[in-house]
């Protein structure tokens, strides 16, 4: 099968300090053809078909880190997919990305040249042979790291973990009360409300897409 992208070039630095790897390459989606009558179908199998290229030498336990920005128009807001593991990305979460850049951003355009820049780290995998950890645990590092919050909200913990990052950001007069469990529940309460998202079942890729679609001024990490 002819493929749906052509390489303008590509370049691979590794960074042995960190176990990291980062490649670079340009491309461009090839348009659809004539008898295509779903250009969307065909965007989307060409964005899969790209990073399969571009993933074909990894481990699907790497973790992959991914940038995204349009060769000529520099001054365009970049697309970025925050490290996650290879067998996690999925062409709808790629996709999803595109989808909420083009959607702020009127004048990306898929079929442009593109600049992709993944860094991938080689994880170690092991089978718990008596391996005993040496680090600290969450409560301890919370409580010496004013720069980590512990959520300690019993339900709804990643409503509250936005809430209270964003009052954060924005330097909020409740911030040091969200922090601390106070205030907070009503205002989770109006996000989910008003953003229609039901965490009763837990947390997926699809509600994350929907908070950050609502969140569209911030950028939402998760490790």
């Amino acid at each position: 099968m002819a493929r749906r992208f052509e390489i303008d070039g590509t370049f691979t630095r590794q960074y042995r300090r960190y176990s990291a790897i980062g490649t670079q390459l340009i491309a461009r989606l090839l348009p659809p053809t004539s008898h295509n009558r779903d250009p969307l179908r065909h965007i989307l199998a060409s964005v899969n078909d790209l990073f399969e290229y571009a993933l074909r030498d990894m481990s699907d336990s790497d973790m992959v880190g991914i940038n995204i920005q349009n060769k000529v128009k520099q001054n365009d807001k970049p697309i970025g997919i925050s490290f996650m593991r290879k067998d996690q990305l999925a062409g709808y979460v790629i996709w999803s990305v595109f989808e909420i850049v083009a959607h702020s951003n009127s004048i990306f355009n898929a079929l442009d040249n593109l600049v992709v820049i993944m860094h991938s780290v080689k994880m170690t995998i092991g089978f718990g042979r008596g391996i005993k950890t040496r680090g600290r645990p969450v409560t301890l590092i919370a409580h010496l790291k004013s720069s980590i919050v512990e959520i300690k909200a019993e339900n709804n913990c990643l409503a509250h973990a936005l809430i209270v990052a964003i009052a954060r950001v924005d330097n909020d007069g409740n911030y040091t009360a969200y922090r601390k469990g106070r205030k907070v529940r009503a205002v989770v309460q109006t996000l989910l409300q008003g953003t229609g998202i039901d965490l009763t079942s837990g947390v997926g890729i699809p509600e994350l897409i929907r908070f950050q679609e609502h969140f569209r001024d911030y950028k939402i990490t998760v490790y």
